[in-house]
């Protein structure tokens, strides 16, 4: 039996790690809508912890690993006993969210939110699962039961995806390491090999806090994006993918010279009912309109939305009574959840830098200088 030796770089990504160039949109001076929270990332809402582990690894055989996964906890530690209701809706189905059918059937979410890619979705549900075990007791009905919410995009033009690299033992390091604050973004977790509008992409986030009924509520969106065309790529209303010089990525290459996929996962602490966070997750569509996506007919285009308010969630013991905002007032959470989609994924761009991966297949990041010159404004200026 040949022994293959590994030369490995395996990095466990805490949400306060960043690079040494922790450049994300607005640092670009790319004018957005809205106001964003203190981290401008999903973390703004109160509870919300984001893990992520990172797999970088060179082959002897001219393959590479360039992997991983990000874990989503809408309660943090408490995520595993107390659910939140949720919303989920398809844009275009060529591409998987497990779990959804009891998300639609019951209206929550129970547990985590993973993302990983595309052939590594058995393995990170089957681990989720026995995190959940040794992390937690049994339900309300005596068992450990769970269905988890893991959903992927394709990262196989950069990753040796067939090679299975994502382990348990990656989905516990990801889910232990999830914490508040800051957020790292672009090739980092789930994001590590992915490819939007053909440069290198990966994970981003960004959220708004907004009015409503004279209280204040946040809303926060973290994108795995692995989505579109060169051409198609729009920012603050400017078509800078079709004034990027060349293409940046193999057009014979599969899912990577177009289609892809996206997964976007919505939080809020807006008191909201199943069916108004499917509203509220249809809107990221939106979002990702105005930079240019059209869903292509192989794009799985997949999003979720979750709203930590109700804190009943999970009790068996009494009759719960469940509080939400009108319908007629959910236009300021629509409108929060299209800008934070928005900036989540050029601040997935923009945090992303050039990247060689399975056998010397590259994707070039989104050029700053480009960037600033076709839509910047210097700090302070007027919109």
């Amino acid at each position: 039996m040949r022994v293959l030796q590994r030369f490995a770089l395996i990095v466990v990504v805490a949400p306060a790690a960043f690079a040494a160039d922790p450049s994300r949109a607005r640092d670009l001076g790319i004018p957005f809508d809205g106001t964003p929270g203190r981290w401008n990332a999903i973390t703004d809402v109160a509870g919300v912890t984001v893990g992520q582990r990172t797999l970088i690894e060179d082959l002897p055989d001219g393959g590479a690993v360039r992997t991983g996964v990000t874990a989503v906890l809408p309660r943090g530690a408490d995520s595993l006993m107390r659910p939140v209701f949720a919303g989920w809706f398809a844009l275009n189905g060529n591409g998987e969210m497990t779990g959804t059918t009891w998300v639609e059937e019951s209206g929550q979410l129970e547990g985590p939110v993973m993302l990983t890619n595309t052939h590594s979705v058995g393995v990170v549900r089957d681990a989720t699962i026995a995190w959940r075990v040794r992390a937690a007791g049994p339900d309300a009905s005596g068992y450990y039961w769970s269905l988890p919410v893991v959903a992927e995009t394709w990262d196989g033009h950069l990753n040796d995806i067939n090679g299975f690299h994502v382990t348990a033992a990656d989905v516990d390091a990801a889910l232990d390491s999830a914490a508040s604050g800051p957020v790292a973004e672009g090739s980092v977790g789930g994001g590590t090999g992915m490819i939007c509008y053909e440069l290198k992409c990966g994970i981003g986030t960004a959220s708004r806090v907004v009015e409503v009924l004279g209280s204040p509520y946040t809303l926060g969106a973290l994108v795995q994006a692995n989505y579109g065309r060169r051409d198609e790529l729009v920012i603050a209303g400017v078509p800078v993918g079709r004034r990027l010089p060349g293409r940046r990525v193999d057009p014979a290459a599969g899912p990577a010279g177009g289609d892809g996929s996206i997964i976007v996962v919505v939080a809020t602490d807006a008191p909201l009912l199943p069916h108004q966070l499917k509203r509220i997750a249809r809107r990221a569509a939106l979002g990702l309109a105005r930079n240019g996506a059209v869903a292509h007919n192989g794009s799985g285009d997949i999003f979720i939305a979750f709203s930590t308010a109700d804190q009943s969630l999970g009790r068996t013991d009494r009759i719960l009574a469940s509080q939400s905002i009108p319908n007629d007032e959910l236009d300021p959470l629509f409108i929060a959840t299209v800008e934070a989609t928005e900036e989540a994924v050029v601040n997935a761009l923009v945090a992303a830098r050039d990247m060689t991966g399975d056998h010397g297949r590259s994707a070039e990041a989104l050029p700053h200088d480009v960037v600033r010159a076709l839509v910047g404004r210097s700090p302070g200026s007027p919109p």
